[in-house]
């Protein structure tokens, strides 16, 4: 019945003995916290991938040539971008991060109401990517809030882009899916 009830989007309703539903609510909050701890771990994966991929590209690939790893079709190049997506925007870094850091506070605020796995997963790949391009704007040349973001993965006739950027766009598209099927953060399911 409490499932039924969280799907359907009704409210918790202590019952008269007062004790079915305060059951019920504590397995909700257990599954709601697994939902964060999800959250929380893909988008360390994600960092962490991003932060050490990033940290072997300037110390092996910059300054060198491109490894060709599908002849010209998949190379990796070390570039600095210091814009947004495809270099656009160059002279707005600073706003670039400021976004970046946005998008990080509304995703710890949003994880407070998370009780969907596909959700916990989507905002982790998000939350994995901002947090790696934002280490690279605050902590890399040419200074505080300005760096440029390293990236490398080139595919023949496609803009450069690193792990961060990939995470970015892999949860962007899972929350249009999950958008599209109806399913919110917090695990209720509505049809239009």
């Amino acid at each position: 019945m409490a499932e039924a009830e969280r799907i359907i989007g009704t409210p918790d309703i202590p019952d008269a003995a007062g004790d079915g539903q305060q059951e019920a609510g504590g397995a909700e909050g257990a599954r709601g916290k697994r939902r964060i701890a999800v959250l929380f771990a893909v988008a360390a994966l994600a960092y962490v991938l991003d932060l050490v991929s990033k940290t072997v590209v300037v110390a092996k690939l910059e300054h060198h040539e491109p490894i060709e790893i599908l002849g010209d079709w998949l190379r990796l190049v070390a570039i600095r971008n210091a814009g947004a997506a495809f270099g656009f925007g160059e002279a707005f870094t600073v706003i670039f991060t400021v976004i970046a850091a946005a998008v990080i506070v509304v995703i710890a605020r949003l994880a407070r109401k998370l009780y969907s796995l596909p959700w916990a997963i989507a905002l982790g790949l998000l939350l994995g990517g901002a947090l790696g391009n934002l280490t690279d704007r605050i902590f890399r040349s040419p200074g505080v809030f300005e760096g440029a973001v390293v990236d490398f993965i080139a595919p023949k006739h496609f803009a450069v882009f690193n792990l961060a950027d990939s995470a970015i766009v892999c949860g962007g598209i899972l929350i249009v899916l999950l958008s599209f099927k109806g399913l919110d953060p917090d695990g209720t399911v509505h049809k239009d």
